[in-house]
């Protein structure tokens, strides 16, 4: 398929698409993940695989190829030139730096390539951004256990990829709530790398020092190693922590009957940004401008919240499924066409 040479504007930003594209039915989009050390991010390239299945119901043939490695940045950018290089339609691009791609960014725009990041938000002007608000998210947690603890009590923090954009944007969230409570005290923070295994050493190292904590805010991916750590301590009905989207841990939550909330991200995002990749590569022109964010230039998702109002519905979504498939939602084809004109 030829290379699209049409100036399409969506969120302000001049993407070049050829005069073929809106009525072409087959596109080629790059996925690009660049850590993968959680179930999280395979779930999120299986979902987008079968979104990218379910548009040849639609006619459509959407053929995905996939970069998912542990890489440095630099190593991410040889991924966004890897696909430049083949061609590729679109580059989907769940990003290890929000503001180390505008180069190679401008150079797939350049070439006609529609790039769009997920998960965690990105400075370029030459792309768009699809998913949830990462802030929004770590400000939801921090809300539920702000409420959960009267507003007082000393806290601390389990925090993922120190400098990841996800991950800072998150603890700008839970900082800005808790800032709001003066009786609450971030008695300290720590990262554990969204491993599990280190949330669980983490939480064990806090308890040890800080034996009466009333509360932790702790992210997808450590919750239930924290979580271990608390019940191994008998501190189950003293301590009131956020929680994991998992189905392992949302069946443990619902057994023992635990005080946590949880923020979803699903990962599904990246089926969503498929979605509205391949809409806007058919020539569809949103109804609202993607503007929103830092960067002016994002399409924020629902952000699902789930506590004891919701705990029995999410464990029916996840009933059958493996224990580290994560509680999910995405826009259907549907979904993301009713977001067009």
């Amino acid at each position: 398929m030829k290379k699209s040479h049409i100036l399409s504007a969506v969120a302000g930003v001049a993407l070049a698409f050829s005069a073929v594209s809106a009525f072409a039915q087959d596109f080629k989009i790059g996925l690009s993940n660049g850590w993968v050390g959680s179930e999280w991010r395979t779930q999120m390239i299986d979902e987008a695989k079968a979104a990218a299945e379910a548009w040849k119901e639609k006619g459509v043939n959407v053929t995905v190829e996939v970069q998912s490695a542990n890489v440095d940045v630099p190593g991410q950018i040889a991924h966004v030139r890897n696909f430049i290089s083949a061609g590729v339609d679109a580059i989907i691009i769940n990003p290890n730096s929000p503001t180390a791609f505008d180069p190679v960014f401008a150079q797939a725009k350049e070439a006609g390539i529609l790039v769009i990041a997920t998960d965690a938000e990105v400075s370029s002007p030459d792309a768009l951004y699809v998913g949830i608000d990462q802030k929004a998210w770590g400000a939801a947690g921090a809300e539920w256990l702000a409420k959960t603890l009267d507003g007082k009590g000393n806290v601390v923090a389990i925090n993922g990829v120190a400098g990841h954009p996800a991950n800072e944007m998150r603890v700008a969230g839970y900082r800005e709530v808790f800032a709001k409570h003066p009786d609450i005290k971030i008695v300290n923070e720590v990262n554990a790398n969204w491993d599990q295994a280190q949330g669980q050493q983490a939480m064990q190292n806090l308890l040890a020092t800080y034996p009466d904590i009333n509360g932790v805010w702790v992210q997808d991916g450590m919750a239930a190693g924290a979580w271990k750590s608390i019940m191994d301590a008998g501190k189950t009905d003293s301590i009131a922590a956020t929680g994991e989207i998992r189905k392992d841990f949302i069946d443990l939550w619902t057994k023992d009957k635990l005080n946590s909330g949880a923020s979803v991200n699903p990962p599904g995002v990246m089926a969503s940004a498929l979605n509205v990749a391949v809409l806007m590569l058919q020539g569809k022109e949103l109804k609202e401008p993607a503007e929103a964010g830092q960067y002016k230039n994002a399409m924020y998702l629902p952000i699902p919240f789930i506590d004891s109002s919701n705990l029995e519905e999410a464990a029916r979504q996840l009933e059958g499924k493996p224990g580290y498939y994560s509680y999910t939602s995405a826009l259907s084809i549907a979904d993301a066409e009713a977001l067009f004109k």
